[in-house]
C-alpha cells in the first residue's frame, strides 16, 4: 500500500469511529495483526517440517533408485564385455580352425599334384621310351 492510501484509510476509520476509539481499534488492529503473523509462521513452520519429511523421503528414493541404476549398468556393461570377449575368442578359434582347414586342403592338393605330376612324368618317360624304342626298331629295319 502507498502512503495515499494508508491516509485514505485512517481518515474513514476517523470519520467512521471517532478520535477517542482510535487508540483501541489501534491496539486491537496491532494485536490481530501479530496473531496473523504468529499463525502465518506457524503454517511456515508446519510446511517446513512436513516438506522436509517429504523431502527426505525423495532422496532416500533417489539415492535408492541411483544405486539400483549404477549397480544395473555395472552388471550390463560387465556382462557386455565378457559376451563381446567370448565372440572374440570364439571368433579366433574358428579363423584357426579355417586356417588350419586350409592348410591341410593345400597340402593335399599339393600331394595330389606331385602324384599326379610324378605320374605323368613317370607316363611320359614310358611313352618316351616306346617312342625310342619303336624309332629303334624302324631304323633298324
Amino acid at each position: 500500500m502507498s502512503g495515499q492510501e494508508i491516509f485514505v484509510i485512517v481518515v474513514v476509520v476517523l470519520l467512521l469511529f471517532g478520535a477517542d476509539k482510535l487508540p483501541s481499534l489501534a491496539k486491537g488492529f496491532a494485536k490481530s495483526m501479530r496473531e496473523f503473523r504468529k499463525a502465518t509462521d506457524d503454517i511456515k513452520r508446519e510446511f517446513e517440517e512436513s516438506t522436509r519429511e517429504i523431502r527426505q523421503d525423495i532422496n532416500e528414493v533417489t539415492q535408492t533408485i541411483t544405486k539400483d541404476v549404477t549397480e544395473f549398468s555395472d552388471n550390463l556393461s560387465k556382462e557386455v564385455n565378457e559376451v563381446a570377449t567370448n565372440i572374440s575368442n570364439d571368433i579366433t578359434e574358428v579363423s584357426e580352425n579355417i586356417k588350419k582347414d586350409a592348410d591341410d586342403i593345400a597340402d593335399n592338393i599339393r600331394k595330389e599334384v606331385n602324384e599326379v605330376t610324378d605320374d605323368v612324368s613317370k607316363d611320359v618317360n614310358e611313352v618316351s621310351d616306346e617312342i625310342d624304342k619303336d624309332l629303334k626298331q624302324v631304323s633298324d629295319n
